[in-house]
């Protein structure tokens, strides 16, 4: 399998969802359905005033999420993917998407729960690192970053391992993990924000 060796472009997700509207079997996967749920009991809250998901695709995950969220905004580069979301949650006066490829773009505001499900291995090296300072922009003190990833082989810019650790080196001197989970299919690890000083000096 040859692996791409820059960020995925827009079009190729857009390609996915031309050829099938749920690509990656969101609503019938067991996988799925699993790390869902494994996602949703590893939040560290309850609760959360204001969060983001990034790579919402098509919304699947996103209104489990809403269940936890005061505000949730869901962001994906593919308009199909946007459509069936905004659709699935068409009830949810909480809950908005905007269309945006990340680094590049970024919604407004601060979150206290970002989530990066299925989506930091899309990006290159470099992206990972631009990533990593827009999360630090508008991530409140003390909020929650999410990241899950398949560990399977793909052939995506960076695997599952690669993106995980290198987001995680990335977010050092802001972001501490504080737990994580591995399965045989998937990676799970949680961080939160801490002061810069206290970050440090746990390298």
């Amino acid at each position: 399998m040859t692996r791409y060796t820059t960020t995925l472009p827009p079009s190729y997700f857009d390609d996915c969802y031309a050829h099938d509207p749920d690509p990656w079997r969101f609503t019938t996967s067991p996988y799925e359905q699993a790390k869902y749920a494994a996602t949703l009991d590893a939040l560290p809250r309850d609760r959360y005033a204001s969060a983001l998901e990034v790579g919402c695709s098509i919304g699947v995950l996103t209104r489990m999420l809403a269940e936890r969220c005061d505000a949730l905004v869901g962001l994906d580069l593919a308009e199909r993917a946007l459509a069936q979301a905004r659709a699935r949650c068409g009830s949810l006066s909480h809950v908005r998407f905007e269309h945006a490829q990340v680094p590049e773009r970024w919604p407004e505001g601060s979150f206290d729960l970002i989530l990066l499900s299925e989506v930091v291995y899309f990006l290159d090296r470099e992206d990972v690192e631009r990533l990593a300072a827009r999360v630090l922009s508008c991530l409140r003190s003390g909020g929650d970053v999410v990241l899950v990833h398949w560990t399977g082989e793909t052939h995506y810019p960076l695997s599952g391992d690669e993106a995980a650790e290198r987001f995680i080196a990335a977010a050092r001197t802001f972001l501490r993990r504080v737990c994580g989970t591995k399965t045989d299919a998937y990676r799970l690890d949680i961080l939160a924000r801490v002061e810069r000083q206290a970050a440090v000096d746990d390298l």
